[in-house]
């Protein structure tokens, strides 16, 4: 059989076999998966390049009748129902009888769960067939959402309901780091959604998990929940940071690592620097709360953030660890976590000094206008001083031009 000449009778081919599926279910899961090869190479607005590939697919497969084509054809109307003349796809003579099931589910039950450091929360609808025989069994649609990178990471649409939400009960029930809830479906739409419109125009996805190959039955599901009424749960309350720093150098986690007992002008400085850096990469984050610390928020932070954005003399490396532990305490006792969480916290912030120490000495993550301020200040030249700056590229102009 000689190869597929365009990308529409490629999808043809993969979906010849449609026709002889047992279940909507198998159908969709099947569509999904076609479309996810066109949602995961698209280069911008990956949402969009799905409705018009469909629109272009449904426009060149117009004239097809046989079964395999017309019953796509039908699965991918339904599953981008917006997509150019998805409106006007009509049933095929030799259509399987559980297509009229396709798209034909209702919600059974909206969860949120996550851990207590609201890192990621996880959004989970049941949702079941009018008829289950010809549609296929209650099924879950399971949405990550990552916090700390503002995104949708994860989709992925089980088959088994029952199962999927059991399994999540009996883990969250048997972790006190972790929550669970029932969700308010207007709420739990807006948050896929919203995190949803930004993974869309990712450059590149997440590397694992069931993103792309599910994306559009997800969509398509979570369409027919309601519109969110609520605001979104990630507006952190309006915080001073002088009252903030202020409260947390008289507080006994700041006592507990001799942060009280900072007095020599050189060890303020640093002090006051750091937490400065703890502030700063707080407000850089999609959730920009300097309350909600975690292992993961410490792990952008120390060993990521600050090597890329700030420029440390050796006071300052000396000093950062200390205010990163003592930050940690403080502000998972501010927000009143279990003590397991404060204890997990530390032990990860103290296992990772030694890689901060050694990329700060590499300064192998030093961002170019990073590395250039440092190069300044360890040449004696104040970064803040444009006459100094300016003197010294003067100085230095044939080091720059052989660069």
């Amino acid at each position: 059989m000689p190869a597929p000449q365009t990308p529409y009778e490629a999808v043809l081919h993969a979906a010849r076999d449609v026709a002889k599926l047992d279940c909507a279910l198998d159908a969709e899961m099947l569509g999904t998966a076609l479309l996810g090869s066109v949602y995961s190479v698209a280069h911008d607005d990956r949402a969009a390049a799905v409705r018009r590939f469909v629109g272009e697919f449904l426009s060149a497969t117009t004239r097809r009748r046989t079964a395999s084509a017309t019953t796509i054809r039908e699965v991918f109307a339904v599953l981008v129902p917006d997509a150019e003349g998805a409106s006007g796809v009509r049933r095929g003579p030799q259509t399987p009888a559980w297509a009229d099931q396709l798209g034909r589910v209702r919600p059974t039950g909206c969860y949120a769960y996550g851990d207590v450091f609201g890192d990621q929360t996880s959004y989970l609808v049941t949702f079941a067939y009018d008829d289950e025989r010809d549609g296929g069994p209650e099924h879950a649609v399971v949405a990550l959402v990552d916090h700390n990178i503002g995104i949708t990471k994860d989709i992925y649409v089980g088959p088994s309901a029952e199962r999927i939400l059991a399994q999540v009960r009996q883990m969250c029930a048997g972790d006190e780091l972790t929550w669970f809830r029932e969700e308010d479906p207007g709420r739990l739409r807006g948050e896929i959604d919203r995190h949803l419109e930004i993974t869309d125009a990712l450059g590149d996805l997440p590397s694992e998990g069931s993103l792309a190959t599910d994306r559009a039955l997800a969509g398509a599901r979570l369409a027919l929940l309601p519109a969110a009424t609520t605001p979104p749960l990630t507006e952190p309350p309006a915080v001073n940071s002088t009252d903030l720093v202020r409260d947390f150098l008289a507080s006994p986690e700041a006592a507990r690592f001799g942060l009280d007992r900072v007095h020599a002008d050189d060890e303020l400085a640093s002090l006051h620097f750091c937490l400065s850096l703890i502030l700063d990469h707080a407000a850089s984050l999609p959730d920009p709360d300097p309350l909600r610390w975690s292992p993961a928020v410490a792990g952008l932070f120390l060993l990521d953030w600050v090597h890329r954005r700030a420029v440390l003399d050796m006071d300052d490396a000396a000093m950062l660890p200390r205010v990163t532990r003592g930050w940690s305490a403080y502000a998972i006792r501010r927000r009143d976590l279990p003590g397991a969480a404060a204890d997990q916290t530390d032990q990860v912030v103290e296992e990772m000094i030694p890689e901060f120490a050694r990329l700060y000495a590499t300064g192998e993550k030093r961002s170019p206008a990073t590395a250039a301020v440092a190069q300044l200040i360890s040449e004696g030249v104040d970064p803040n001083d444009s006459d100094a700056i300016d003197a010294w590229i003067e100085a230095n102009r044939h080091r720059l031009d052989d660069a």
